[in-house]
């Protein structure tokens, strides 16, 4: 959730980038809860997460650095 949030909100100064490190912070310790590392398909959920989050976090800062400039 974490991670479809960050993509969506981007473009807020910060918001974004904070939420695309929450779920890289959040989907690591699902990938590595025991629980979770014996269910193939939550564990695929967790790593999706992740990736939002990194292509969230990335967007995030690319606006940032693109927009801070004009500020």
């Amino acid at each position: 959730m974490f991670g479809a949030v960050s993509i969506a909100s981007f473009w807020t100064f910060g918001f974004g980038i904070i939420l695309g490190a929450a779920a890289l912070v959040t989907g690591a310790l699902a990938v590595w809860h025991s629980d979770v590392a014996d269910h193939e398909s939550t564990s695929f959920e967790a790593l999706l997460g992740m990736l939002a989050g990194v292509f969230g976090l990335a967007a995030g800062l690319i606006f940032l650095i693109s927009a801070w400039p004009n500020l």
